[in-house]
């Protein structure tokens, strides 16, 4: 499995972009920087876009990379997510006001894009990966997900607080080759950490008690003013198995 980091800040700047993996050249895994990250070549690769929710820093690329594979692909982009995720999208993005609604253009028979809907637990292929949707703690319906192919599989947590079903997840999962997850804020912005669903080193600390096996911890989600004290805090956990996610670096799993 090869999973390139197109994006993996919760936020933006110029030097960070927002959240965006590619798995296999074909599969993207939110879609905050599709369109700003890949050539247009490479974005023609593209199949399937799996959402994790509904949020404009896990979506905010995909009507501009819609409108760059428009008219060049023999199939529609299939986007997966949840019911909740794909109503939020529908009503509030491709709605012909603000962006158009790809999924009747150029018409209903040939559309450009169409939406899967995905269930928690239940397992979907989707480019030759298994992806199994699993509920996380965020003020939106949420998924992390277990992604798995022959040889690894990598647990995925999207945005979340503290939460329960993920560590279930991973203390069972054969092959577990490391955990992604999300570390937004400081310690010192913890009360905004806590309304909207989103780890600081502290919280981060407790939440891995839970996990009854080493596996390596890869941080993602930065908000770009906390990045230097979420760095320095995190080096004060003294833990060697937690690093972060970096942008820009492809990861053979």
């Amino acid at each position: 499995m090869k999973v390139e980091v197109l994006g993996s800040y919760g936020g933006e700047s110029p030097d960070c972009r927002m959240t965006c993996l590619l798995l296999d050249d074909t599969v993207a895994l939110d879609a905050g920087s599709l369109s700003q990250s890949l050539p247009i070549a490479r974005q023609r690769d593209v199949q399937s876009i799996v959402l994790t929710h509904s949020h404009m820093d896990h979506t905010s690329s995909l009507p501009f990379f819609i409108e760059n594979v428009y008219g060049k692909l023999r199939d529609a982009v299939d986007i997966y997510a949840s019911a909740a995720t794909i109503y939020a999208i529908r009503k509030n993005l491709f709605n012909n006001d603000v962006w158009p609604d790809f999924t009747r253009l150029p018409n209903h028979l040939l559309p450009v894009m169409r939406f899967h809907e995905l269930v928690e637990g239940e397992p979907v292929e989707i480019g030759g990966l298994r992806f199994t949707p699993i509920p996380v703690n965020h003020p939106v319906p949420t998924f992390g997900y277990l992604i798995e192919d022959a040889g690894a599989a990598l647990l995925w947590s999207s945005d979340t607080g503290p939460t329960k079903r993920l560590w279930e997840v991973a203390n069972r999962t054969e092959r577990l080759k490391g955990i992604w997850i999300d570390t937004s804020f400081d310690n010192a912005m913890q009360p905004i950490a806590d309304v909207s669903g989103h780890l600081t080193p502290q919280t981060l600390a407790a939440e891995l008690k839970q996990l009854t096996r080493r596996t390596p911890i890869l941080l993602h989600h930065l908000k770009p003013p906390c990045i230097e004290k979420i760095a320095a805090e995190v080096r004060a956990l003294g833990n060697p198995d937690i690093a972060f996610l970096e942008q820009g670096r492809a990861y053979q799993l």
